[in-house]
């Protein structure tokens, strides 16, 4: 009877022991989570009692913390996109309309002469011309970035359509005295996408490569069984690596120079509308050559 009693306070003992350890346990866990609710550590939670529930209770609460601060991380970075973005539109917006205004002043002066009120209106005539490029291509790039950006799909000649921009663009060509070499398979290439999404990606490269190449333009077209490539080559000698891991960044060029053609927003624009395409888009040095990458899938 003795050993009876003795094994149940044993028993007793444990389980008790046991129960105050959790609790323990629990009450620990409880004010890192608050303190964590009140942004005060990012201290995860580790446990001392061997136990399965409180170990999986234990890791799904470390999952939530790392899922937490993975958030917090990307609101962060967010934020400061956002500022930036609010910077470089102000600045870019307030170039144009800084002159629009000075030259309409300068018009308000009885002493000008024809000649010169006619120069002046033409400043203003090209000012609000870049005025409304810009606010067209930061209302492309916020609108491309909804989930209800409108993507209509249909078998488009992917051929067909570079070849009609090569054409449009055949007086810029002759301009800069720039001869494209165009490599393409001789049968029709088609792509299941929407055609004016693809047109609008194969215009801005082709302007892209017009305005920044300094030679020729190389033209390639590729299809293999399970993707289509199409590649754009130009030389561009004062590309750096850090231009090259960029390039895609909205407001980049912007933040460089603030000068030249352009918004600094084409390449960035055609890197979300290959994003909702379901293609990539990537940059690749080649000696003193640019160039880029776009591939579609063959579903």
């Amino acid at each position: 009877m003795i050993y009876i009693v003795i094994l149940l306070v044993i028993l007793l003992s444990s389980v008790s022991f046991r129960h105050l350890y959790l609790k323990r346990e629990i009450n620990r866990t409880t004010k890192i989570l608050s303190s964590i609710n009140r942004d005060e550590t990012n201290k995860k939670v580790n446990i001392h009692l061997y136990d399965k529930n409180l170990e999986r209770l234990t890791e799904e609460i470390n999952n939530h913390i790392d899922k937490r601060k993975h958030s917090l991380a990307m609101k962060k970075q967010s934020e400061n996109m956002m500022k930036q973005s609010i910077s470089y539109i102000s600045h870019d917006l307030r170039t144009p309309l800084t002159s629009i205004n000075g030259y309409i002043q300068l018009l308000e002066s009885k002493d000008l002469s024809d000649e010169d009120k006619e120069e002046y209106l033409k400043i203003i005539r090209d000012s609000s011309l870049r005025l409304n490029i810009l606010l067209e291509d930061f209302y492309e790039l916020s609108l491309i970035d909804q989930d209800e950006y409108p993507l209509a799909r249909e078998q488009v000649d992917i051929k067909e359509v570079i070849l009609e921009v090569l054409f449009s663009f055949y007086n810029e060509f002759e301009q800069r005295g720039i001869t494209p070499d165009i490599d393409m398979p001789e049968t029709s290439t088609y792509l299941y996408t929407d055609p004016s999404t693809l047109k609008r990606v194969i215009e801005n490269l082709i302007i892209n490569s017009i305005r920044h190449s300094t030679g020729d333009i190389d033209i390639h077209l590729t299809v293999t069984a399970s993707v289509i490539q199409f590649n754009i080559k130009n030389p561009a000698k004062k590309l750096s690596e850090e231009d090259i891991i960029h390039m895609f960044d909205p407001f980049y060029k912007a933040d460089q120079t603030r000068k030249g053609e352009g918004t600094g927003l084409g390449l960035p624009i055609t890197k979300s509308l290959m994003e909702k395409m379901e293609g990539t888009i990537q940059a690749e040095p080649l000696e003193d050559d640019l160039k880029i990458i776009c591939q579609w899938p063959i579903k």
